[in-house]
């Protein structure tokens, strides 16, 4: 028996101490990165992958969680199968379900090869940090983890990517990222009633919290069409085409930690498979490139008070002049440089979703090209830097008359709900009142059954 035990002994210290290859650990942390881990699960000023990121949803704020080897708070317990498990399937160590604000229905197309090396680099080469994360609360009955199940036999395909061997190993590659690691549909992709995918308008834009990821399919008008697979790649590597987009909000995070960090052979992979994917309208099939020109109203405020310019028709003319004609320009033309970007032909002033985010949460994103940064001007506790729903208001209509789309149409309680983190779903009251309607439903049969016992009875 005591051989036994030291033999037991003996494998238990054999596997503690078992370790993994340099060049597997090295292509996990570069599968890692493709993936954007980091984005998710590291809190703003907080160490690496030690989760406590508050992501927005439809349906309540969701924390993220420590995914660094802390037996206590990470997932240093974790066996590969349980890693593989929660990856690609949604599914704890503990057997409950995670939500799919972590992409797992993208992941669930990776390769054993390629979780095996995931899992190698996250146990050896992650710092384990000792630090727990409060954790997510979501309201009644979205906090019941087991409705998950449901969720995921009706729509997580598991299935592998469809071979299609007539097409090239840089497109084949392209769409493994693509749909894979990169997870470009979990945010480009329009979701249905119960926050599912829709498939059938893949890629044509969707909301993410208070930022609207836009069409990116071949359309040349609604989506990215009038892109040469150069700009594309330019974009995913630097967050910047001139004339055309700027990185802010997840798709800055994304560029800063994980697509500026890839080699250009995988981005030229994705820009090919992107430009190739057929060209949908989706919902807006107007280009959101080329609208708009120089304008300068700012003279048209000029000898009034600021008292009667505060709630006056000049209150957004005014907020500009204070807050942006510095960098952007007094007609908006932004710098020469570019780093400062013209306020016209922007697609950013083309959607209200994206332009009010703007404003209160800013811009920042960092690549190898620097460090790009605006400031937040919804910073509640900064008061240099906090303009209030109406002025914000003000300001968003100003730019769209004299820059963007020439219509004024953001009213003041459209911040309050970008401010809150986006538009939230119905979901949560549908599922209230249906269990509702179906405890009522069930109290209806168990009364009529009781009666007809009653009757049997009486007879």
């Amino acid at each position: 028996m005591r051989s036994v035990l030291m033999l037991l002994a003996a494998l238990a210290l054999h596997a503690e101490a078992a370790t993994f290859d340099s060049a597997t650990v090295e292509r996990g942390r570069y599968l890692a990165t493709a993936s954007d881990c980091m984005a998710c699960h590291t809190a703003r000023h907080g160490k690496e992958m030690a989760g406590g990121l508050l992501l927005s949803s439809p349906v309540g704020d969701i924390v993220s969680t420590n995914i660094t080897p802390s037996k206590q708070y990470g997932i240093g317990n974790y066996t590969e199968q349980q890693f593989s498990d929660a990856v690609r399937k949604g599914i704890r160590a503990d057997g409950q379900n995670l939500y799919p604000a972590m992409p797992y229905t993208a992941y669930a197309v990776m390769t054993d090869d390629d979780i095996h090396a995931m899992y190698a680099y996250f146990m050896q080469d992650v710092q384990a940090v000792e630090q727990d994360t409060r954790p997510t609360a979501l309201p009644f009955p979205m906090n019941v983890r087991a409705s998950m199940k449901v969720w995921n036999a009706i729509f997580l395909d598991a299935k592998p990517l469809k071979p299609e061997p007539q097409r090239s190993e840089q497109w084949l590659r392209g769409r493994y990222l693509a749909d894979g690691a990169a997870h470009c549909s979990s945010c480009h992709t329009p979701r249905g009633l119960l926050m599912q995918e829709k498939k059938e308008l893949y890629l044509t834009g969707a909301q993410v919290g208070p930022w609207y990821a836009p069409n990116i399919t071949s359309h040349p008008t609604a989506g990215i069409g009038s892109w040469s697979e150069a700009e594309l790649v330019q974009y995913l590597r630097t967050g910047r085409v001139e004339g055309k987009a700027q990185a802010a909000g997840s798709m800055a995070e994304a560029i800063s930690y994980s697509f500026s960090r890839l080699s250009d052979a995988d981005l030229k992979a994705i820009a090919v498979y992107i430009k190739d994917l057929p060209p949908v309208a989706g919902e807006d099939p107007v280009s959101r490139f080329n609208r708009g020109q120089a304008g300068n109203a700012l003279p048209s405020f000029r000898g009034k008070g600021f008292t009667e310019s505060v709630k006056g028709p000049h209150l957004g003319a005014q907020v500009f002049s204070a807050n942006c004609a510095s960098c952007h320009g007094a007609n908006g033309q932004g710098t020469a440089d570019g780093y400062y970007p013209s306020l016209f032909h922007n697609s950013a002033t083309m959607n209200n979703s994206n332009l009010l985010a703007t404003i209160l949460f800013g811009v920042e994103r960092e690549t190898r090209d620097g460090h790009v940064f605006m400031p937040p001007f919804g910073d509640q506790a900064n008061a240099v830097n906090h303009l209030s729903n109406d002025e914000v208001a003000a300001l968003a209509n100003y730019i769209q008359v004299s820059y963007g789309s020439g219509a004024p149409g953001v009213k003041a309680e459209d911040v309050a709900v970008i401010r809150q983190g986006g538009p939230q779903s119905h979901l949560v009251l549908l599922a209230r009142l249906g269990m509702i309607v179906g405890l009522l439903a069930l109290a209806a049969l168990i009364i009529v059954a009781l009666r007809r016992r009653q009757s049997k009875q009486g007879e």
